[in-house]
């Protein structure tokens, strides 16, 4: 270009001699002092994400962390269901309030701007990104410890904007026990390394079910591949989540943050350090 100053670093245009990479991050509401950011992801979805997000800002608040939920899946919003949470969110001249759960979480989600929670989402995908990126820039978080985004799935256009857009210091992937889910597992983390962001962690949701009545397990979608990926790609940080009838009703009644379970306190523990 003519003009061209050569500091890419200050520079939005892409042009054959830029040298830096594009800097796409926007800048967090400054009603907000979120430390740290983390990413829950699957390469697919119905593999149990929001459930592992819900899961570890649960556990991270029982330590003691002051932890918020971006729920970044607009077009499949679960969270506030999950937590009990109906009520609209509010806001003021400043930006928008976010919901708080019983126990105190942070949460946003498209669910709790729509008119009717149940209305469906038919945006096209540069509408989506810019709620998702709206939701970093435009709501009050306050003072937040580690903030978990409930990502939307697959490794297309809003992931990536996701990624480009908000300070990601890593992820956790969410998988189910299928034998193609190590295909799909490998797309998530091939991505997280195109962004050079690290995985934490890696969650194998519908593991297996046990029998209330011999205490047997019982590998419901087939044989577990968590420790084979887990080596294959180092990733140091795994849990399993069984099937559990009972935290699903949890789950559909709003009261998760009530059923006790250990399932990811581990993960949580770690991740919290």
């Amino acid at each position: 270009m003519a003009d061209c100053n050569h500091d890419c670093g200050s520079c939005g245009e892409s042009c054959g001699e830029r040298t830096a990479p594009m800097d796409f991050s926007v800048p967090m509401n400054s009603s907000s002092d979120v430390k740290k950011v983390i990413g829950v992801v699957s390469g697919k979805g119905g593999v149990g994400k929001s459930l592992v997000t819900s899961l570890l800002a649960i556990e991270m608040r029982k330590k003691g962390l002051k932890t918020a939920i971006l729920d970044g899946d607009l077009t499949g919003p679960s969270i506030p269901r999950i937590f009990g949470i109906h009520e609209k969110a509010a806001g003021n001249a400043f930006g928008i309030l976010p919901s708080e759960s019983a126990a105190g979480t942070k949460i946003m989600s498209v669910n709790l701007i729509l008119d009717n929670e149940t209305d469906a989402v038919i945006w096209r995908g540069p509408v989506v990104a810019g709620v998702v990126k709206q939701f970093w820039t435009d709501v009050q978080w306050g003072d937040v410890d580690v903030m978990l985004v409930d990502m939307p799935p697959g490794t297309g256009d809003v992931p990536l904007t996701v990624y480009q857009s908000l300070p990601i210091d890593g992820i956790v992937i969410v998988a189910s026990p299928q034998e193609l889910v190590g295909m799909i597992v490998s797309k998530a983390v091939n991505m997280a390394n195109e962004m050079d962001i690290p995985v934490f962690g890696l969650v194998e949701n519908m593991a297996y079910y046990e029998c209330p009545d011999c205490g047997r397990r019982h590998e419901i979608f087939g044989k577990s591949h968590l420790a084979e990926l887990a080596e294959k790609f180092s990733i140091g940080l795994t849990a399993q989540i069984p099937i559990d009838p009972a935290m699903a009703e949890a789950c559909d009644e709003g009261r998760l943050e009530a059923f006790e379970n250990s399932y990811l306190s581990g993960m949580a523990e770690e991740l919290a350090k």
